[in-house]
């Protein structure tokens, strides 16, 4: 598709939404909060970590989106679009250009390096064990954890060491997210979600609900690719979307395994109401259908078998750089739209400053999601939305504020 300064939603045929964090808006701050609970609690209980310095209050200013752990080190880390490390902390403490240079010489990390190539290099693999990428608002709390963990050490011993922390906390976050924790009553994150729905989650507005509409009715086909399982995006779907929620798309896939979805050929598996039955054939997908795992492959070529024209146009929108933006646009040749919330929080790039969860998604210690404080060197992520996505937006209630045909400016950007 010819690149323009504008961007409209009514130019593509088949547009696809991810669930949570882009349809499904969660109330970010309660969320946060919770999560580090869980954690925090799930390390001191069960892997003996410092009650003292992980049982503090969340420091919401520390927490940024987007932070990549070093584990070995000890280091919490932000790079520039080419993989140049901009700004470290060892723990909770922020380390001059000299200190990072002690750690990273010429401010480079061959982990890094090969993730600004191409952030899938280090998705799995021996280098995912080196690093990892706190992507979004179910894993942005971890970095908190991770540092005080590292401070909890440090305080025991002055001598350099390498640390082993993230296989902890990694237990800790599959132990919040597994995913038959939904269904057994085991794990207190979906235990506690279940139980006080509105105090997580928004209900999508009115105006929104119509504007999806609109676009079906205009001949557009509508679908949703979420990574959650069935049981708990239909508890989500239910409580944002409302109780007749797959009303509003022509086929759900549940259980992506994003970004596997976008670069592998997984068959799609049947359901029994919550309950996976077995592969079901390209041939044999149906509209109105609900699926988990599957391929890009395969659901484009039943999206354009039933979109009856020739040649029909492919758009994806999620919050996930790298599993709804970044992975499709690469691997999967699919335009992408960016939903950012910090767009509003921060009240760049056009948008007004305002965010009901301003304080856990701005820092004024790491400063900009966008841009490094001390630097000025746009960040990893800037550049991932500016070059795999045809627009960004802080919200779909912000796109469905304007018409569906609406033109939107992206030379702003």
């Amino acid at each position: 598709m010819v690149q323009t300064d504008y961007f409209r939603f009514t130019d593509y045929d088949c547009i696809g939404f991810d669930l949570d964090n882009t349809l499904a808006r969660y109330k970010v701050g309660a969320m946060i909060e919770m999560e580090y609970h869980i954690l925090a609690n799930f390390l001191v209980d069960n892997k003996g970590y410092s009650a003292k310095h992980l049982l503090k209050p969340l420091d919401h200013n520390f927490i940024i989106k987007g932070l990549i752990v070093d584990d070995e080190n000890g280091n919490l880390l932000r790079i520039s679009g080419d993989g140049t490390i901009i700004q470290v902390t060892h723990g909770t403490k922020f380390l001059t250009q000299n200190e990072i240079k002690k750690y990273y010489p010429n401010l480079r990390w061959k982990a890094t390096d090969l993730f600004a190539q191409n952030p899938l290099q280090t998705w799995n693999g021996p280098y995912s064990e080196k690093m990892r990428t706190l992507l979004d608002y179910y894993d942005i709390v971890a970095s908190l954890i991770f540092a005080r963990a590292v401070d909890a050490i440090d305080e025991d011993s002055s001598e350099i060491k390498l640390y082993n922390i993230w296989p902890d906390l990694l237990d800790a976050l599959q132990d919040m997210f597994t995913r038959e924790h939904f269904q057994n009553e085991k794990g207190k994150y979906f235990s506690e979600i279940k139980a006080n729905p509105d105090k997580y989650y928004y209900k999508c507005s009115s105006h929104l609900l119509k504007w999806i509409n609109a676009l079906r009715d205009s001949g557009k086909i509508i679908f949703l690719i979420t990574g959650s399982y069935v049981d708990f995006a239909t508890h989500t779907a239910s409580h944002t979307l409302g109780p007749q929620w797959r009303s509003y798309f022509d086929i759900v896939i549940s259980y992506a395994k994003k970004p596997g979805f976008f670069t592998e050929r997984r068959d799609f598996i049947g359901l029994d109401g919550f309950t996976e039955t077995g592969p079901v054939k390209l041939e044999d997908l149906k509209i109105g259908g609900i699926y988990t795992h599957g391929n890009w492959t395969d659901l484009k070529h039943f999206l354009a078998r039933n979109y009856k024209q020739p040649n029909p146009r492919f758009l994806y929108v999620g919050d996930n750089l790298i599993q709804d933006i970044y992975a499709p646009h690469v691997y999967a040749g699919c335009e992408t739209v960016t939903v950012c919330e910090e767009l509003e929080a921060e009240g760049v790039y056009g948008h007004d400053k305002w965010h009901p969860d301003e304080q856990f998604l701005c820092s004024t210690i790491w400063g900009s999601y966008f841009k490094c404080k001390s630097s000025g060197r746009m960040t990893n992520w800037y550049e991932i939305m500016k070059n795999h996505s045809r627009f960004f937006i802080p919200s779909l209630e912000y796109a469905a504020t304007f018409p569906i045909d609406h033109k939107f400016r992206t030379n702003i950007y």
